[in-house]
């Protein structure tokens, strides 16, 4: 990414800044092509008057193309006239964020292109037998588009010619509101999660045997990694097409196309940020949505395949993870929110929701939303933009209706608006002492071992299955290892997960291509480590725990490299031999750090002990276990602090918690009355699918 240096907005301490000042951005989309025009103002004012800061604005190719080159901006339909809501936006003092596309997804009928695009098969992605692939959403399926054809990008340019002026003409450099631009969005390969749903067009092909020269150096070095004896006509290398093989040197190869479906994503976004920064929105900040993940909550693919949020960061100025989920969830909004916070530089949720789609299993209500909401901020989340604020076709229950009139259930979103007004959340901490890191590597090999693929809706089927690998869709295969290695490291990370969070530990979440710089800032990493790992990984533990840093892992120290060749950085830093320990969790010494290895899963439990033994860390005691904590420090202010206290359970929970301070006074944000201290602790009684927000003060010493 460009160097941040002489923007006008940026991103620093987990923040927005515009000209250096915090920007709150708390708001929610509006589809203005979908409203009367002469609504348009009366909508605006509700949703200053309901307290949010800022519009999240759609901006759809299909709708505005008459035919190619031609566009309307209002001289056919007045409801496209995107300048004259722009204006109308910064005339009530509101901060935008728009989304240009290409795709937009939106409910629209061609996903945002106009249906030429669609129609033409040069541009169309082809699945791994070599057909069209298909998006089968919702209100028809349509076909996927190929990222990797630059007749692709070609069309695009000439969208972004159009309406880029416009949006120059409103950044906020130039003294309009724009000040963030979405590049495309939910990029996922149009929802075919499935490793062998997308792309082999030749197009598609060629960039992933580029991809394959830089990551090894040449055609022979790549041979090599996969065991093979050479690669005669390197031009014809294919990749996997199923999951079929189970020696252990197909593992590069399976991992490679995992990792290429990534980098497709990456270079895909960068080469259209370029195409923005190009046409006038080089001092905005430019991100992109991740759709939301549905992995298990936690373990596997669900966060990192095919979505390498950290990798695309180094291109944009930041990316989050989209979150649509209801109160019975929570374990689901704690993973993926967690997981943005630990790894984003600013960790927002592009489209949080609010009201619901059609076709939605669980539509939930205002106590969901409220809750949802609370889960979020719960775990450190600054900024959020609500999908959708208001109504209209497609979409129901939205806190503001088309006509401009708003439901009982935007109380709520008031509720929450002044709060977030009241405390600065951008100036709170979210206490967090431990890196949980889940191994790329295995959800790689995960994703790829996949056997059974579930096309249709992004979401979950009502079946149950998904098209995220799970336990019932992923091959049981050891290759010639001891253990099933995508079962083992599921069950090690929820293990450390679980217990990470019963042992009231703060931790947040991230994964293996954070860059190891990052991880400084933590005491403890915790993370999975099976028969091989990367030499970089290996090497950033080593030097993490040469400067004091404690790290957990297991079952096993690893004896093997990406390649499967001998690889025993860690194993030589740690003075132990590679491959599983026998008995009890080993510790060792490297550097001023320590390596504890947890080689039993019954061990894990016991995993805040394994901690403390080498690391000074907070803790959160409560005498009730389902119960969830999480500290936030006021950077400003050490007496104050911001405690979250949630029961995910539907049972209503009596508890005393202690945090480690004593609590002089503590009042609940979101209803201002008081709240029960006793001798510097919390005496609670948590309604079922509650979180209290205690706004404390520190008892004098």
């Amino acid at each position: 990414m460009e160097t941040q240096v002489d923007k006008i907005v940026k991103i620093e301490d987990s923040a927005l800044l515009v000209n250096g000042k915090r920007a709150q951005l708390y708001g929610g989309a509006v589809h203005y092509w979908r409203l009367d025009r002469d609504k348009w103002d009366v909508i605006l004012n509700e949703i200053v008057n309901l307290g949010f800061t800022m519009v999240s604005i759609y901006i759809p190719w299909e709708a505005h193309e008459v035919s190619r080159g031609v566009f309307d901006f209002g001289q056919i339909d007045p409801r496209t006239d995107i300048d004259a809501f722009l204006t109308l936006c910064e005339d009530k003092g509101l901060s935008i964020v728009v989304r240009p596309g290409p795709q937009i997804n939106s409910e629209m009928t061609w996903f945002g292109y106009p249906k030429r695009i669609l129609d033409n098969e040069r541009l169309q992605a082809k699945n791994s037998s070599g057909a069209r692939a298909v998006l089968t959403q919702v209100p028809k399926p349509i076909p996927a588009l190929s990222y990797a054809v630059d007749e692709f990008f070609d069309e695009t340019a000439l969208w972004y010619d159009a309406i880029c002026p416009i949006l120059a003409k409103h950044s906020v450099n130039n003294g309009g509101g724009i000040v963030a631009c979405q590049v495309d969005n939910e990029m996922a390969f149009f929802f075919g999660i499935n490793a062998y749903s997308g792309d082999y067009c030749e197009a598609s092909l060629h960039k992933y045997r580029q991809f394959l020269i830089a990551k090894y150096g040449s055609s022979e070095k790549v041979a090599a990694a996969y065991g093979l004896e050479s690669i005669a006509d390197f031009d014809e290398f294919q990749p996997p097409r199923r999951f079929e093989k189970n020696d252990r040197k197909s593992i590069p190869w399976y991992e490679d196309w995992a990792e290429y479906r990534e980098t497709y994503l990456i270079n895909s976004m960068d080469r259209l940020a370029g195409m923005l920064r190009e046409r006038g929105l080089d001092q905005i900040a430019l991100f992109h949505n991740y759709p939301h993940p549905l992995g298990p909550g936690g373990a596997a693919s669900g966060f990192t395949c095919p979505f390498n949020l950290p990798k695309l960061e180094e291109k944009l100025d930041f990316v989050g993870f989209d979150i649509y989920s209801r109160k019975h969830l929570y374990s689901h909004i704690k993973t993926v929110a967690s997981y943005v916070v630990g790894t984003s530089r600013y960790p927002y949720i592009p489209e949080f929701i609010a009201g619901v789609w059609a076709w939605y299993l669980h539509p939930g209500d205002e106590k969901d939303e409220e809750f949802v909401t609370k889960a979020a901020l719960m775990q450190g989340i600054k900024g959020f933009s609500r999908y959708m604020l208001v109504e209209r076709d497609k979409w129901f229950f939205s806190p503001i209706r088309r006509d401009g009139t708003v439901r009982p259930m935007s109380s709520m979103h008031s509720t929450m608006n002044k709060i977030l007004k009241g405390v600065d959340f951008n100036k709170l901490q979210r206490r967090s002492d431990v890196l949980l890191l889940a191994n790329r590597e295995y959800d790689r090999l995960e994703a790829a071992s996949v056997l059974v693929s579930f096309p249709g809706d992004f979401l979950e089927t009502p079946s149950g299955f998904s098209e995220y690998p799970n336990h019932l869709t992923v091959a049981d295969e050891r290759f010639d290892f001891d253990s099933i290695v995508v079962k083992e490291k599921n069950e090690y990370f929820n293990a450390f997960h679980g217990a990470l969070r019963r042992s009231d530990i703060g931790y947040v979440l991230s994964d293996t291509d954070l860059n190891p710089d990052r991880w400084s800032k933590f005491p403890v990493v915790v993370i999975v480590s099976e028969d091989w790992m990367d030499e970089a990984t290996q090497s950033a533990l080593v030097s993490f725990a040469k400067n004091g840093g404690t790290i957990v892992l297991g079952p096993k120290v690893p004896s093997l490299g990406h390649d499967m060749e001998p690889c025993t950085v860690l194993a030589d830093a740690m003075g132990v031999d590679p491959g599983s320990v026998n008995g009890k969790t080993v510790k060792a010494s490297i550097g001023s750090g320590h390596v504890f290895v947890v080689p039993d899963i019954g061990e894990a439990p016991q995993i805040d002990e394994i901690i403390t033994q080498a690391a000074t860390v907070s803790r959160f005691v409560g005498d009730d276990d389902r119960l969830d904590v999480v500290v936030h420090d006021d950077k400003t202010d050490p007496q104050h602090k911001v405690v979250f206290i949630c029961n995910p359970t539907d049972t209503e929970i009596q508890s005393k918690i202690k945090v480690d301070f004593d609590i002089a006074t503590a009042s609940d944000l979101w209803t201002g009355e008081s709240i029960s201290v006793d001798d510097g602790c919390f005496d609670l009684n948590l309604p079922p699918y509650s979180i209290i927000i205690a706004d404390s003060t520190v008892a004098e010493q």
